[in-house]
């Protein structure tokens, strides 16, 4: 559920959708074949995770707290 609000985000910002791409080397074929894909998720979480105006952006809009975000991402990435 939160990769796919990370991926609603990218999608409803195509600026930021596309430095996604630049910075993962992604392409927009290789996001619609992995979209909803468990490591797909964990990779977005990771990215949020990793770049705080989006993880700021993304739980504002969802009304989540960034502290919730990272227990997820800390409990998908146990060795931090």
């Amino acid at each position: 559920m939160l990769a796919d609000l990370c991926l609603g985000h990218l999608a409803e910002n195509p600026e930021q959708l596309g430095e996604f791409m630049v910075q993962t080397g992604t392409s927009p074929d290789a996001v619609r074949r992995s979209a909803g894909t468990d490591s797909f998720g964990r990779g977005l979480i990771d990215y949020f995770a990793q770049n705080e105006p989006l993880l700021l952006a993304v739980c504002a809009n969802n009304r989540i707290s960034p502290e919730s975000f990272m227990r997820v991402w800390a409990k998908l990435n146990p060795a931090g």
